[in-house]
């Protein structure tokens, strides 16, 4: 098997917990490193690995085929046309970056230069959204009607992250949480004809967004996608109801809680999630009324892993395209033109 050598460009908790743990356990990876500028860590996890000092020492690197861009929103855009220059594929984390212009930009030049770049969405892989979209494969609740997504947090407090809770271009829950909702919504549903968008700060001191209602126009059905800090009693995490039944799931998604323990992923029992967190199917097939929970099926950020192995060995399309990174970019883009001028943007 060819082995990818790849590299980090941070290793906080998003390098420790969502990038390492994969890299390692799949046999086409190689963790080669990651660039460290003050605490040095990695080596106490991965001792054979490399601290970098510098950016320049990874894209000078030779070895080195795939970087991971996980640092601050706002260094996107300038790192990763950096990498993709210096003939590297690149993995980006969410928000792609802060402006549609920047994300098709680096789409275009990836595929000048014939190098594979994705964004890191890893929530397609949560058990919770795979076992909605298995729902509506399987055309259980008919037509849709409406559908309603949360990313909600009980967390009144400022952040201790100085980037999260500046105003720069990639802070507020809009650019944080926002893509995760609104790539979830475009994976399921393609691209929405208009949108409209309430933006707020509740929290005392906050100088950043940290509430957000978005409202997706269908020809025929609505998508509402929501963020909050203050929602100590959790919404169903998503809602579907179609002209022939519902589905109601609460997150939970086990992943991140069991990395941030340090437990190693697999591939057996992985994502597993608790009985109790079953979403609720009340709809009607073949005559059959069927009311009751269904079982969820198992998460696995390892797959995003995979796809992008193939993409890069195999040529095929990264498992979330720079292409659908610009999609997301563009919700954005229209919610905050949405919330300041109080209107319906059309797209």
């Amino acid at each position: 098997m060819k082995t990818i050598k790849t590299a980090l460009l941070s290793y906080g908790m998003s390098g420790k917990v969502f990038h390492a743990p994969f890299l390692e356990l799949h046999p086409g990876f190689e963790l080669l490193g990651s660039w460290e500028r003050s605490k040095k860590l990695i080596q106490e996890d991965y001792p054979q690995v490399k601290s970098f000092a510098s950016l320049e020492e990874i894209l000078a690197n030779d070895a080195i085929d795939l970087v991971v861009v996980n640092t601050p929103i706002d260094t996107h855009f300038e790192y990763a046309k950096r990498v993709l220059e210096a003939g590297k594929h690149a993995i980006v984390e969410k928000a792609f970056t802060t402006t549609v212009a920047e994300a098709q930009e680096l789409a275009a030049l990836a595929k000048e230069k014939g190098l594979k770049l994705a964004v890191f969405q890893n929530r397609r892989w949560d058990s919770d959204l795979k076992t909605v979209r298995q729902i509506l494969l399987d055309g259980a609740l008919g037509e849709i009607v409406e559908a309603e997504f949360h990313f909600d947090r009980y967390n009144p407090l400022l952040s201790p992250k100085l980037h999260k809770e500046t105003v720069n271009s990639g802070s507020g829950i809009l650019k944080d949480l926002g893509p995760h909702l609104i790539d979830q919504a475009l994976y399921l549903f393609g691209f929405p004809k208009a949108v409209f968008a309430d933006i707020r700060i509740t929290r005392e001191n906050s100088v950043v967004d940290d509430w957000v209602d978005i409202l997706l126009y269908y020809a025929d059905f609505r998508v509402r996608l929501k963020a909050s800090f203050f929602v100590r009693e959790p919404n169903p995490a998503y809602v579907v109801h179609g002209k022939k039944g519902s589905f109601l799931k609460p997150r939970g998604d086990v992943q991140e809680d069991d990395l941030k323990v340090m437990k190693k992923p697999n591939l057996n029992t992985w994502g597993t999630e608790p009985l109790e967190k079953e979403g609720f199917l009340h709809t009607e097939m073949n005559g059959t009324v069927m009311h009751g929970k269904i079982p969820t099926l198992q998460g696995n950020y390892y797959e995003f892993f995979d796809g992008v192995y193939n993409s890069i060995i195999n040529n095929t399309d990264e498992p979330v395209t720079a292409q659908d990174g610009a999609r997301v970019m563009q919700i954005i883009e229209a919610a905050i033109q949405s919330s300041a001028e109080k209107r319906v943007i059309d797209l």
